[in-house]
């Protein structure tokens, strides 16, 4: 029989165990995201995401892989389809070829601006082109990363308008078929020159003109040995924040919003540098003495959508697909 002595202490024990705060066993971890890109750490897209990394360090452990430390340009999503990383950057382009209907978001003059961009994304064509993704890729998109509008340079000082002007023109487009189509629906000569040579190539007038973002024409000084930019905005040049479906469908309602919320900013503050950035190479560029100004951007176009229309390309996109993006304001 247990003495009375010992039957106090016991429910002493018990009384204390009781009133005593609990204690969680174990702080729950942090969930692991890594994201890979192929732009440096000194990119304006860089800056955007380490602000994402932030928004999000009370709940996830989000590491930066940039200037393809973890993966090489082109190798992403089939690295996220894997389980070998969770999160990318990922251009349009890697979509299209394993979903051709996604080539129309690669195509010229899709898009007017960032603004109409976003808007198509934001929209219920986005949200179609999305589904595609997440269907046939196991792959959930975040939103459109915005990061710079192609225009043509050229080296002659003739005046550009529409397409019929820039016949006889030695454009250089980046290698590949896509690009030298490009070329042709811009109405000039398409000429495959290596990035590291254009320079040279520019100089010595192995090619009239290049077509790039104008931060990059201005990195790569190519206004010393150009007269002129023609503001075509022919290609909005943007890629795809996209993290795992696995990862995705692993997460609570307010973790879902917490990264979507974080990516809509990272989205906002990355375009809104860009713009900026575009504006200030427009007055430097005009400060050294270059023409910039905007051709019949409508007729460019026109002549552009009507090519592609009429190509293979488009035989997978959806049908009426750029009426209904044209349509969008």
């Amino acid at each position: 029989m247990r003495s009375p002595i010992g039957r106090r202490s016991v429910m002493s024990a018990a009384a204390f165990a009781l009133a005593a705060p609990v204690a969680p066993a174990r702080a729950q971890a942090r969930r692991r995201i890594r994201f890979t890109a192929v732009f440096s750490d000194q990119d304006i897209r860089a800056e955007a995401m380490r602000g994402f990394q932030r928004d999000l360090a009370a709940e996830f452990d989000v590491e930066l892989h940039l200037n393809a430390t973890l993966f090489r340009q082109g190798t992403e999503l089939v690295a996220i389809q894997r389980g070998n990383v969770e999160m990318a950057n990922l251009a349009p382009q890697d979509f299209s070829r394993q979903i051709p209907a996604w080539s129309v978001m690669a195509s010229a003059y899709l898009f007017r601006d960032a603004s109409h961009m976003r808007k198509v994304f934001d929209g219920e064509i986005g949200a179609e082109f999305n589904r595609m993704a997440r269907e046939q890729l196991n792959v959930h998109v975040l939103g459109p990363l915005y990061f710079g509008t192609r225009h043509v340079n050229l080296r002659p000082r003739k005046r550009i308008s529409t397409p019929a002007d820039m016949a006889g023109l030695k454009l250089r487009m980046p290698p590949g078929e896509t690009w030298q189509f490009l070329g042709e629906a811009l109405g000039a000569n398409p000429t495959p020159v290596a990035f590291a040579e254009l320079y040279t190539a520019l100089q010595t007038g192995t090619v009239d003109g290049q077509d790039n973002p104008l931060p990059t024409s201005r990195t790569m000084r190519f206004h010393e040995v150009t007269t002129q930019f023609v503001l075509t905005s022919h290609l909005v040049a943007y890629d795809l924040l996209s993290v795992s479906a696995r990862l995705w469908d692993s997460l609570g309602p307010a973790q879902r919003n917490a990264i979507q919320a974080a990516a809509n900013k990272a989205i906002d503050q990355s375009t809104e540098r860009h713009l900026a950035q575009e504006q200030e190479v427009v007055a430097f560029f005009r400060s050294q003495g270059l023409e910039v100004y905007e051709p019949d951007v409508a007729a460019f176009r026109a002549e552009a959508q009507r090519r592609y229309l009429a190509s293979a390309q488009s035989q997978s996109w959806p049908p009426g697909i750029l009426e209904r993006i044209n349509a969008v304001r």
